[in-house]
Parts: structure tokens; sequence; C-alpha cells
């Protein structure tokens, strides 16, 4: 399928290609925002600030190990900050800086679709893995 022909006045949209380096670094960014937790924690800790036991109760099946690699990741890449608060026992919360606030406004529609679409989606697989099963 073909994207339609603008109209009179209008710019055909930009085709972005990612053969270059410009494309390369932007494949990095999208390997971030792909990966199978960083999402999750985005969305976990965009109401606010949170501690790391708090953040891990918030998403199943995610170990600590993962937690505590993510959030690295994230907080390097800028879209959270790390905060520890000098008291006894330490504290340490972890926030969403302004630039991850703008990712979770960017995927919060995707987010939000697989949420919707959970059950239409197993829903599609168990039909698929049942006909893959039966030799036609």
């Amino acid at each position: 399928m073909t994207d339609p022909a603008p109209t009179p006045g209008e710019q055909a949209p930009a085709r972005t290609a990612f053969c270059d380096a410009a494309g390369a670094r932007a494949r990095e960014v999208l390997d971030l925002v792909a990966d199978k937790w960083s999402l999750l924690v985005v969305a976990v800790l965009g109401p606010g600030p949170l501690r790391f036991t708090e953040v891990k109760r918030s998403i199943a099946g995610i170990s600590q190990r993962m937690l505590t690699v993510t959030l690295r990741g994230l907080e390097r890449d800028g879209l959270l900050t790390r905060t520890v608060h000098t008291v006894m026992p330490p504290k340490v919360t972890y926030e969403l800086t302004p630039r991850g606030h703008t990712l979770l406004e960017a995927t919060r529609p995707l987010i939000d679709w697989s949420l919707r679409n959970l059950a239409d989606i197993d829903a599609s697989r168990e039909a698929f893995d049942q006909r893959a099963e039966d030799p036609a």
C-alpha cells in the first residue's frame, strides 16, 4: 500500500532514513524505548517520585537486577533522577526529569493501546497456535 498523494499545496511527508550516523544514533534511542522494562518504569514514575521497592512492587515480573540496570540506563540518558536523601536509614528516590515526562507523553498512547488490546492479542495468539498445531 502506498501513501496517498498530497493534495495541491501540500508537501509529501518526508521519509526518515536510518542509514547515516544520525539514523544509527536514533536507533540507539529507539532501542532504549523499545526495551522490555524502560517504558513500564517511566509509566510508573509518571505520577511522581518513588523508592526502589515501590517501583519494583509496581511492575510484575521485574527482577531486582533488571530494575537496577533499567534505572541506571534511564538515569544515564537523562530520563530520570536518582536522589539520595541524607536520613537514617538512607532513602533513595527516583523521579522523571522533564525529558522523561516528554517520553511518557509520547509513549502513553502506545501503553494505553497495549492495555486495551491485551485480550484480543491473547485470543489471536491462541487461535494462531491452534492452527499451527493442527496439520492441514
